[in-house]
């Protein structure tokens, strides 16, 4: 048994490793069906005490497609014709003519706008400087030009409504780009059909707006903590600095060390709990003491949130005082954080004013920057705000959510200014879509809506967990019938194939569909189809004159290359469907792929070292 340790040991871990990332997934099963049990007072008390557990096992479990929870999906298509017009320099008879033209011929069609546009003009031996770019300029500039600006409208489109939806709070949507000119959007759980379609088709909201002072920020902050701790009523506000001594464990290490605040954390439970009696804001909401700025651990956002919101906490806040989240998280020893940014409620300057933003490389240290252009009316505006506020933050905001809040270095004049400080050029290409996105760069429109209601979910999770059901039945059946005891290796070994294929979803947290499903089912029978391929391999050399451990060798050998070819051509168009396909198909493909290789693993693996130890205990396996 020495000789099998290791591989004993890789099985063994494996398994372990399947059952601790599925552990969420029952456990949000647990909370769900005693949340369900209660009623009124019982269950929100039940949801409050058990905050924290809900919220790891939500974000850890298995997620559930539409199809499986319910929803809508929804297909938006930009409408690239109108933002080509709106491009134009000028227009006429002929321009009209063109656009009426590429409009008809693409009107039921998911051909490319541009070629077809380009083909318009050349019909008709007009030259697209007439109405784009400078005389100078030929065609095919033009039209490159013209390519990168539509790819871009799409991608702010894109933004425009993935901040929609993360503000408007659904969880786990999907949201991507498909072909060249549509949206596809899944909202899990959303019924309201009329909010949808104006939640994705309304003007976005870009705004600049002042951050408060420090000073307020934190008093604010140490007043909302100490009402939710009881220490005051809001008839005796105290504005008093919250303390943030080294022996308070209210700060984490990871986002203190980030910013340069030198504040321990203590690893007391006794410390702990003491300090989440005595200031229940401060134990979810970390502060930085030198710009008055929070940070929120990602699975305490939904609390947070729903605190700022309670009427009483918003009768404590000053005039024209308001907290905004940030657009995206940072990362820290593993953990995302949000940031909780105090602004003036009232914005300086809308994105109205916005009439071209750039990103590019600074010449002087080679970071990245973003350079903004404004009209006339806000430049004066703009040179007024930044004037009076140098060393100051401005934060830019698109509907509601923070993306970027860069310091005033001097007074900006001309309506012309410059965004540094920015980490990277993918950060720098996402501001300049936002400053671009003050509204969706050409209108959209949703070509195809589909709701999944919840009870219908409901049957598809049964039906889907039935035929699993059954084909795995069936399947160990027939094994057991046909092979006896080397049928029972095989069913052990089918088994753990589908324990390996649930954990490495549960691991990447990737989303079970109702065609993934049906993936999962194609892949019992690949596992099964091998161990076949295995035990008629072995019989054939029993009935040769072999002695068992030399059949089962043999077996294995002679069928492995049978196996594998099968597998990885599988495995190959699997990796073609998930990377062209979308929704569906790509559930489908991803629970493909997951089988394939824990059907290698398990199927071959694991039966040949069981099959070992079996002969070495003098145990012999029957094969018919």
């Amino acid at each position: 048994m020495k000789r099998y340790f290791w591989k004993n040991l890789l099985i063994l871990g494996a398994v372990a490793l399947s059952l601790w990332t599925l552990y969420p997934t029952y456990e949000d099963y647990q909370f769900h069906k005693t949340l369900a049990s209660l009623s009124g007072a019982d269950s929100l008390r039940y949801a409050e005490d058990n905050q924290q557990q809900i919220l790891n096992a939500k974000m850890k479990r298995i997620k559930l497609g539409l199809d499986l929870q319910g929803g809508m999906r929804v297909v938006l298509e930009v409408d690239i014709l109108k933002f080509l017009e709106d491009l134009a320099k000028n227009k006429d008879e002929n321009f009209t003519s063109i656009m009426a033209s590429v409009r008809e011929r693409t009107q039921n069609s998911e051909e490319s706008i541009l070629p077809i546009f380009a083909e318009e003009f050349k019909k008709r031996g007009i030259r697209m400087s007439r109405f784009y770019g400078s005389i100078r300029e030929d065609d095919a500039t033009i039209l490159t030009r013209l390519e990168d600006e539509t790819q871009k409208s799409v991608d702010r489109a894109e933004q425009v409504v993935r901040n929609r939806v993360d503000q408007y709070g659904v969880s786990e949507p999907m949201i991507q780009k498909q072909g060249g000119r549509r949206v596809i959007v899944e909202l899990p759980g959303v019924k309201n059909e009329a909010e949808v379609q104006q939640l994705l088709k309304g003007t976005a909201r870009l705004e600049f707006k002042l951050a408060r002072d420090p000073e307020i920020s934190l008093r604010v902050m140490q007043t909302i903590d100490n009402y939710l701790a009881g220490k005051l009523t809001k008839d005796s506000v105290q504005t008093t600095k919250p303390a943030a001594t080294p022996s308070e464990p209210q700060q984490p290490d990871a986002i203190s060390q980030l910013l340069g605040d030198q504040v321990s954390s203590q690893t007391d439970t006794t410390q702990e709990g003491k300090f989440s009696r005595e200031h229940p804001f401060f134990t979810y909401v970390r502060i930085d003491q030198r710009t008055g700025d929070g940070f929120v651990e990602e699975g305490n956002r939904d609390w947070v949130r729903s605190i700022l919101a309670r009427s009483e906490i918003q009768a404590l806040l000053p005039l024209d005082f308001e907290f905004m989240w940030s657009a995206k998280t940072i990362t820290s020893e593993g953990k995302n954080f949000y940031s909780l940014y105090p602004v003036k409620k009232q914005p300086e300057l809308t994105g109205g004013v916005i009439v071209d933003a750039r990103h590019s490389i600074s010449p002087d240290d080679g970071r990245p920057i973003v350079n903004m252009e404004m009209n006339s009316e806000g430049a004066r505006e703009w040179s007024r705000i930044t004037g009076a506020n140098i060393q100051k933050r401005i934060a830019i905001s698109l509907d509601n959510a923070i993306f970027s809040i860069p310091y005033v270095q001097q007074k900006i004049t001309g309506g012309r200014s410059q965004i540094t400080g920015l980490d990277n050029e993918a950060e720098a290409k996402l501001l300049e879509i936002i400053l671009k996105a003050g509204a969706l760069p050409a209108p959209v429109t949703i070509i195809e809506q589909r709701t999944v209601g919840p009870s219908l979910g409901e049957d598809s999770i049964r039906a889907g967990l039935s035929a699993t059901a059954i084909a795995f039945l069936f399947t160990v059946f027939f094994m057991f019938v046909y092979y006896r005891s080397a049928g029972i290796v095989a069913n052990f070994a089918l088994f753990l194939n589908m324990l390996f294929i649930l954990g490495v979803l549960a691991a990447f947290q990737a989303t079970l569909t109702l065609p993934g499903i049906a993936g999962i089912i194609l892949t019992i029978g690949m596992a099964v189809d091998a161990n076949v391929l295995i035990n008629e391999r072995v019989r054939e050399e029993l009935g040769g004159g072999k002695t068992l451990r030399a059949a089962i060798d043999a077996g294995y050998a002679k069928a492995l290359s049978a196996i594998v070819d099968s597998n990885i051509t599988t495995f190959l168009t699997g990796v073609i469907l998930y990377q062209f396909g979308t929704g569906p198909v790509q559930g489908f493909a991803l629970t493909l792929m997951i089988g394939i290789v824990a059907t290698m693993f398990s199927a071959v693996f694991i039966t040949r070292v069981v099959f070992s130890v079996f002969t070495d205990r003098g145990w012999t396996p029957t094969f018919e």
